[in-house]
């Protein structure tokens, strides 16, 4: 009997079960990525910590990207997987061989593509004047509005520095 009819108790193929399985690891791949550069978000090592305050003005704003640093590779083995799943349905004999590892290598590299495209954030590059003459930049997410001009509270220690509106 061939594999791609053949039936597991339950009526379901092993194709689908594969599926299955590769979607909810990328669910669980995801929920640990939790890197935020929001100046709202504090984590828990962080929560309860004297922190300094400095006070400026903020002399110009610049949108940016955020880009995390490295990727998990989640995104290569569940494209990789799922394009290798998606070609073995194609053709038979050595075509079906060829399909599999071509639709595994396409799946690897759009799911690095998407990957890198869901790392990103938009974000904000502030240069702020401090009240003692000292120039800082900071860039933060873009989750809180700061225009040039405004008085912005610089709160750092234990972690990132970040721009807070007064």
């Amino acid at each position: 009997m061939n594999s791609s009819t053949m039936q597991r108790p339950g009526g379901r193929s092993p194709r689908i079960l594969a599926m299955a399985v590769v979607v909810s690891a990328m669910a669980v791949l995801a929920g640990c990525a939790n890197d935020n550069a929001s100046s709202s978000v504090y984590s828990y090592g962080q929560a309860q910590r004297e922190q300094v305050v400095r006070l400026g003005t903020v002399e110009a704003v610049r949108s940016v990207t955020i880009q995390k640093d490295k990727t998990s590779g989640a995104g290569v083995l569940a494209g990789g997987a799922l394009g290798g799943v998606a070609g073995s349905s194609i053709g038979g004999g050595r075509g079906n061989v060829l399909a599999t590892i071509g639709g595994g290598i396409l799946g690897a590299v759009a799911g690095n593509a998407v990957e890198n495209q869901v790392g990103k954030t938009q974000g904000l590059e502030i240069t702020v004047r401090l009240d003692n003459g000292e120039t800082r930049v900071i860039a933060q997410a873009a989750d809180v509005a700061v225009s040039a001009g405004q008085r912005v509270r610089l709160i750092s220690g234990n972690g990132p520095t970040r721009v807070v509106p007064m």
